[in-house]
């Protein structure tokens, strides 16, 4: 197999193709650079129109409440505006975090066959077993790919509010969340190389949970970034194409078909 290094050839260790390799993969192949380009424009686009669509009509609902501050005409009136200004605060950073990762995952299911066609690119390249077992491409597997694609976006929404709600809670409930985030961002991946062979999403998730440690390790990077603000829609969109990559590497390694 290409991608193993020297630690992988151990019989004892997990197969693991690092982020590294990945990347030095798309550069190789003309047609993954290319393919991976078109995508990253396409996310970037798409991400970046629903993000601001989404933050237009978030304002609209709030109206005048955060334009105007409460005046401060006494000092027993300080704290009014405190609360004030902390509440803002709190609903930009939510708000904006919110319709980020809404937009990111429209932006996602409209663009999973290009996504799924990448995979499948750079799957035939990195070994030729990865075509054993794989279904036809087809306008109906185009459409499979498309519903796939938004059932793990409902997935997201509940994993967004789940967050949300764990975010009151201090300390252990950020941390649960960026985990959730984590295995979430994961799911994204996996669902571009196991489309191949039209795993259901409940085949996707149960590989999730048997290859926790993996899983982890390619979910951990694409939630950090994803939480980072303003520059999370350029980098993601940026990075996409590598994570699906990186992942579908990994997912061919772990299932031996390489």
């Amino acid at each position: 197999m290409q991608g193993r290094t020297s630690s992988q050839s151990h019989p004892y260790t997990t197969p693991w193709v690092s982020l590294g390799y990945s990347t030095r993969f798309i550069f190789r192949y003309p047609k993954v650079l290319s393919l991976s380009m078109i995508l990253v424009v396409a996310t970037g686009l798409l991400t970046w129109l629903g993000t601001y669509e989404s933050l237009a009509f978030i304002d609209s609902l709030t109206g005048n409440f955060f334009v105007h501050p409460p005046e401060a005409a006494h000092f027993w009136s300080w704290p009014l505006v405190w609360g004030w200004t902390g509440l803002r605060w709190l609903f930009i950073i939510v708000s904006r975090v919110i319709a980020f990762y809404l937009a990111f995952l429209v932006a996602y299911c409209l663009t999973t066959p290009g996504y799924v066609f990448l995979s499948l690119l750079a799957g035939n390249r990195y070994t030729g077993q990865a075509r054993e077992g794989e279904a036809s491409m087809s306008l109906v597997g185009i459409c499979v790919d498309l519903i796939e694609g938004v059932k793990i976006g409902m997935v997201g929404i509940l994993v967004t509010i789940v967050a949300l709600l764990l975010n009151f809670l201090p300390v252990i409930g950020q941390a649960t969340a960026f985990l959730l985030y984590v295995f979430y961002s994961t799911l994204m991946f996996i669902d571009f190389p196991s489309s191949r062979y039209r795993w259901k999403l409940g085949q996707k998730i149960d590989w999730i949970k048997k290859h926790r440690n993996q899983a982890f390790r390619l979910g951990l990077l694409p939630a950090a970034v994803s939480m980072i603000p303003i520059i999370n829609v350029f980098f993601m969109a940026l990075l996409f194409p590598l994570f699906t990559v990186h992942t579908t590497l990994n997912y061919l390694s772990i299932e031996d078909r390489c």
